[in-house]
């Protein structure tokens, strides 16, 4: 697992657990982080948190539904998301073509 956060508790949080990690604060960063972890083979899921997925969505979408590893996960940073329902309902209708 390697996760990409746009804040420091999210990414100390879950290096207590195991997972290694960055921080972004930017649109390029964030791109340069997902593509990196992309090629690493020792990476079979990264997480991303919504803000992050915030700053170029239609790319992430594009990458999760272009790959079959590693397996980008969406996760709520420490203030939680409202938003997380939708853009999984989102991703759900668009994958299978029916609104849900």
């Amino acid at each position: 697992m390697f996760l990409i956060s746009d804040n420091t508790d999210t990414m100390m949080g879950l290096r207590l657990s195991g997972v290694e990690g960055v921080v972004v604060h930017d649109r390029d960063n964030a791109k340069k982080e997902l593509d990196k972890a992309i090629s690493d083979s020792e990476i079979g899921i990264v997480l991303m948190t919504t803000i992050v997925i915030s700053y170029f969505p239609d790319v992430v979408y594009e990458k999760k539904s272009g790959i079959k590893r590693p397996l980008i996960v969406e996760i709520p940073d420490r203030h939680g998301s409202l938003k997380l329902g939708e853009t999984i309902d989102k991703y759900i209708s668009e994958a299978i073509g029916i609104k849900i």
